[in-house]
């Protein structure tokens, strides 16, 4: 064997083994001089994604995976960020949309591959024994896994979410956290990085988790192009609390509580307390509270904070009104007392929310009286 023929031999060997290297060995504080200049050697190594597709898989998360770690935005050395593969137990697969999608590689890539992206699909219960087994070894091997929106619930089904803290579409969290009691489910962010298992909330959360991967992967500055050339935001303030949608409690015709509920809403900016309360039902405060919360399920200072925050969202999507005047008119009394509630709330400030959701064609509301 000629000398050239043995150098590059062990070119090829070396480069194998760097690109098969666990995600979380390529990441290193700055000071941590020996993996930073591994990193710096293998700059022009492409990370390896795979993602994984089986029948009702969502197109739409399928879509971001591809637009993200498919980018033809490239590092600066001009090798491509990702090394993207789709794979999947089966040689094609129905989509959520009702049509076959071919699939080129087998599962063999999701071993061979740093990070696998684990996607929605309309039939959880319906993903095959050999993708939850990849799965498993994947995560054996050290590699990094992130669901995307609800495919969260197969990788509890993988039994890889216990112990762990995970997300996903809020109107999901509640099945997640009570099919797998193991799993720390939190329905209010937008996304969670646990190490190398990262979820994600519901679909455009999508975006923010990949592109949080991009950021981790290569720094602010390509993640930054990668949203601007997707033309979104590198990141979106607050968490998926201020999206969910909380529907008005229905009480029984004839409940005690209806005249009650229905005044307050009417008085949300006037001081209020559980003393005035009883007294408008005939009751003792003790027995008022009790029963409130029997008939409500909640106290009723948590009901009342409740829907002030309901009725300052409805004033900042609807209206230009100052934001002093939405903390008065909403019951709140000073802005500061409003940032607080509503921060606690939803995850987020007035101002970001009115930037969020902020009908431009809505006309001035005027306060009530």
């Amino acid at each position: 064997m000629s000398v050239l023929h043995l150098w590059v031999r062990q070119a090829s060997e070396v480069l194998f083994v760097l690109c098969m290297l666990p995600a979380s060995a390529w990441r290193g504080s700055s000071d941590s001089g020996r993996i930073d200049r591994v990193h710096d050697k293998t700059a022009m190594l492409p990370h390896t994604v795979a993602v994984v597709v089986y029948d009702d898989v969502a197109l739409f998360e399928l879509g971001v995976a591809c637009d993200i770690f498919g980018t033809s935005i490239t590092a600066s050395s001009g090798q491509p960020l990702y090394c993207l593969s789709i794979c999947g137990p089966a040689p094609s697969v129905m989509t959520d949309a009702g049509f076959r999608m071919e699939v080129p590689h087998g599962l063999d890539m999701v071993h061979a591959s740093q990070t696998v992206v684990v996607l929605p699909t309309l039939t959880p219960g319906s993903v095959p024994a050999e993708v939850l087994e990849a799965l498993r070894l994947a995560r054996a091997r050290g590699r990094r896994l992130l669901s995307l929106c609800t495919g969260a619930s197969v990788l509890a089904a993988a039994g890889l979410l216990d112990g762990h803290a995970a997300t996903t579409h809020w109107s999901e969290c509640a099945e997640l956290a009570r099919q797998y009691p193991r799993v720390k489910v939190d329905p209010k962010v937008l996304f969670i990085d646990d190490g190398d298992l990262l979820t994600s909330a519901g679909s455009a959360a999508s975006l923010d988790l990949c592109l949080h991967v991009v950021q981790r992967d290569y720094g602010t500055e390509i993640a930054t192009t990668v949203a601007r050339d997707l033309v979104v935001p590198l990141y979106r303030p607050g968490g998926q609390a201020q999206y969910i949608e909380t529907p008005m409690p229905v009480l029984a015709d004839g409940d005690l509580f209806t005249d009650t509920l229905g005044w307050l809403r009417a008085h949300l900016d006037e001081p209020v307390t559980v003393s005035d309360l009883a007294a408008r039902s005939a009751m003792s405060p003790r027995t008022f509270a009790r029963r409130f919360l029997a008939s409500t399920g909640a106290t009723p200072l948590a009901w009342i904070v409740r829907e002030r925050v309901r009725l300052a969202q409805r004033l900042l999507e609807t209206s230009d009104l100052p934001i002093d005047v939405v903390a008065r008119t909403s019951g709140f009394g000073s802005p500061d007392n409003l940032r607080k509630h509503f921060g606690r709330a939803l995850g987020t400030t007035p101002q970001a929310y009115r930037r969020t959701f902020r009908d431009p064609r809505a006309e001035p509301a005027v306060p009530r009286r």
